[in-house]
């Protein structure tokens, strides 16, 4: 999805998919070359192996794995501990302690380590959040059709809706929000992943084109549209995730939807300029909105192959990537990865490139990456 949604590349155990003009120093390969295995491992025993073990496995969900990992990654995810710009406590504490030296050697004994394998239970329910979506979208058929695509005058259609809106409605129907419905009855149920797994796959369905409806003229409802336009996209298609797509939807349902704006549904800019509409015009902006041809907003059927494609620009190679120090993510500890994705998105970790990469993706994409890299075997 772009804002639920739920396109990365995918950051690991110290991870990061640095700028060539931002991230960590990244030492010279003859530098790591010359590290001491010995020395190194002493100072696993010492500082290390509490929590990523004395074999680079770690102790716990959520701490990562170190063996095999790039002996150049570790010692630039080091150096950044060091200079404050990941922020964990012990870490930063045993980084600020360490000599260039014996960082080296710690980072070249745990990358000389065979990998840790991962642990045949890492899927997760959301591992395919389209498939996931699907499953529970069984219980939405009987009012919004079995792909989204709605018959029943007054009902909405939610194929090829915009996700991160369909999340967002959910929520207002959980809250209240919104005008009681059988929506009230079915949404306690769904935890959040569960909600944008299926506002995914809503919005990766076709939605069926429209006959002109009973009442309205959509030839004159078109010029009355111009100002919906700023925010609905061209003819009622929405490119923004969190804005709803009018075009072919139920003209019942438009009318219903604009006329609440101006009591229960709580948007100031909607209510300003529904206020100058007539009953007249709000026929005609619908009838003209559900005669239009839209299109899916995402492509769930193929997201999670699109996005580790993406990833695998940089993690397929790892440090192999001249002038960056990338980690390798296959077979990674699963807690770990969807944390420090989250960070990324949320900016907590210093990169700009995977900020950038990671900003559009909601919870459920980030554990689908997760499951995906952890339960691959590591190398």
């Amino acid at each position: 999805m772009k804002r639920l949604t739920l396109v990365i590349a995918l950051a690991a155990a110290l991870l990061g998919c640095p700028d060539t003009d931002q991230g960590p120093a990244k030492p010279a390969p003859e530098q790591l070359s010359a590290a001491d295995l010995a020395a190194g491992r002493v100072i696993a025993e010492r500082d290390c192996k509490g929590c990523h073990g004395i074999d680079g496995g770690g102790a716990a969900p959520g701490i990562p794995h170190l063996a095999a990992q790039s002996g150049r990654y570790l010692v630039a995810a080091l150096n950044e501990y060091k200079e404050g710009k990941r922020t964990h406590a012990a870490l930063r504490e045993i980084a600020t302690h360490l000599s260039g030296a014996e960082a080296r050697n710690v980072a070249g004994f745990y990358a000389s380590l065979p990998p840790v394998q991962p642990a045949a239970a890492t899927q997760s329910a959301y591992a395919s959040p389209y498939e996931h979506g699907q499953k529970l979208a069984a219980a939405c058929s009987k009012c919004h059709g079995a792909d989204g695509n709605s018959t029943a005058p007054g009902i909405p259609s939610l194929a090829g809706q915009q996700p991160q809106y369909l999340v967002v409605a959910m929520q207002e129907y959980l809250k209240k929000e919104r005008k009681a419905a059988p929506m009230h009855g079915l949404l306690p149920a769904l935890a959040n992943l569960d909600m944008e797994t299926l506002a995914l796959y809503f919005a990766s369905q076709a939605p069926a084109q429209r006959a002109a409806p009973a009442f309205g003229n959509p030839a004159a409802g078109e010029p009355l549209s111009a100002v919906c336009g700023g925010c609905h996209g061209a003819h009622g298609v929405s490119t923004d995730s969190a804005t709803p797509s009018l075009a072919a939807q139920d003209a019942g349902y438009l009318v219903d939807a604009i006329k609440a704006y101006r009591t229960t549904r709580k948007r100031e800019n909607m209510r300003l300029y529904i206020t100058g509409l007539s009953e007249k015009d709000i026929d005609n902006i619908a009838a003209f909105y559900a005669v239009q041809k839209s299109k899916a907003a995402e492509k769930g059927q193929t997201l999670l192959k699109d996005l580790t494609d993406r990833c695998e620009r940089c993690h397929a190679a790892g440090a192999d990537i001249p002038g960056m120090a990338v980690p390798k993510i296959r077979g990674q500890d699963r807690d770990y990865l969807v944390m420090a994705l989250r960070a990324y998105r949320d900016d907590r970790r210093e990169s700009s490139m995977m900020h950038k990469m990671s900003l559009p993706y909601s919870d459920s994409i980030i554990e689908s990456l997760a499951t995906a890299y952890a339960s691959q075997p590591a190398r």
